[in-house]
């Protein structure tokens, strides 16, 4: 059985594998090729704290996943990380045990920006360049540096803002020190309103981004409303949006982005288009460049069970070499 730690891990990542894992998961997801029950969800708010429990098998994939994240968001303010966790990956022929991934929530972290850069890449209009990303933890690094590898050789510009302005130039200087165009923001609404996309990666339990604010042509991929209570955008917001693309609706409708908007009546599930038809071309995505799209993006155990097989076969080949050099 393998055994690796974060630092394991990431000596195997490969970027390209990992992106075309997620696409290929959200695919399958989207026709029907996935087992995965309902998320189990435990709560701490003493210490504004949540743990996930999800697993995955995508049909004649070699392995399933089982994988505990958890999100602790006053942990940067004790020199923490906010993310943890681990990942177990198991045989679907022999229910053997083929890996144990300790990577302290770190896949989960690149998974996300995979998938937050699909999404956007796969709405955004042609020619987008100016990218507002709402929030400056680990995730605005993953989305930054994710998208920039979709779009190749067109530079975006990413604009950075957060609650505390401090954090949001930090996040900025972390995106300049990778290579990418990046400055901090501190009027949400004026940068709301002169982007080709947003990205909102809070852990929020009120609205952050409203109707007035967005201009038309804009894409906005919600990342961060996982679970019950949370949400960045306005319900007017949502019920406005001329495309509505979700992960899985009904996680969509009851703990992603969506929740508020479809408890107050105004989205329903009919209303909603799978990533996974847009990104296979099932579906067309965008019609129009005038179109507001909003992507809302809650987390599916069957991304986690690609990316950790990514890790595994890695790891087999990397083994290989080994032996016969």
């Amino acid at each position: 059985m393998i055994e690796l730690d974060r630092p394991g891990i990431q000596k195997l990542v490969d970027n390209n594998a990992g992106s075309e894992a997620v696409r290929h998961a959200y695919i399958a997801q989207a026709e029907g090729r996935v087992q995965s029950p309902p998320v189990a969800w435990l709560d701490f708010k003493a210490a504004n704290g949540e743990c996930h429990v999800k697993t995955g098998y995508i049909t004649g994939s070699e392995g399933f996943a089982i994988k505990i994240a958890t999100g602790f968001y006053d942990n940067p303010e004790r020199g923490l990380a906010t993310s943890n966790g681990m990942l177990l990956v198991f045989s679907a022929q022999t229910g053997e045990p083929l890996a144990v991934l300790k990577d302290d929530g770190w896949l989960t972290d690149l998974r996300t920006g995979y998938s937050g850069a699909l999404a956007t890449h796969a709405l955004a209009r042609k020619g987008y360049r100016d990218v507002l990303i709402v929030g400056a933890g680990i995730q605005c690094l993953h989305q930054a540096q994710s998208l920039q590898r979709l779009a190749g050789e067109i530079p975006l510009t990413f604009k950075i803002w957060a609650r505390h302005s401090d954090r949001a130039k930090a996040a900025a200087d972390r995106l300049s020190a990778a290579g990418l165009e990046a400055r901090p923001v501190t009027d949400l609404q004026s940068a709301a309103g002169a982007v080709d996309a947003i990205i909102t990666i809070t852990p929020s339990k009120t609205p952050l981004i409203f109707r007035d604010w967005v201009r038309a042509g804009t894409h906005i991929t919600a990342v961060g409303a996982d679970c019950p209570g949370k949400q960045e955008l306005d319900v007017d917001l949502v019920a406005r949006a001329d495309l509505l693309i979700c992960d899985l609706a009904e996680q969509a409708l009851h703990e992603g982005e969506f929740q508020s908007a479809f408890a107050a009546g105004r989205v329903a599930e009919k209303d909603l288009v799978a990533l996974g038809h847009v990104l296979s071309g099932a579906h067309p995505g965008r019609l129009d460049d005038r179109a507001i799209t909003i992507a809302d993006l809650s987390g599916l155990a069957a991304l986690d069970a690609a990316t950790a097989l990514t890790i595994v076969q890695a790891f087999r080949q990397q083994t290989t070499q080994k032996v016969k050099s």
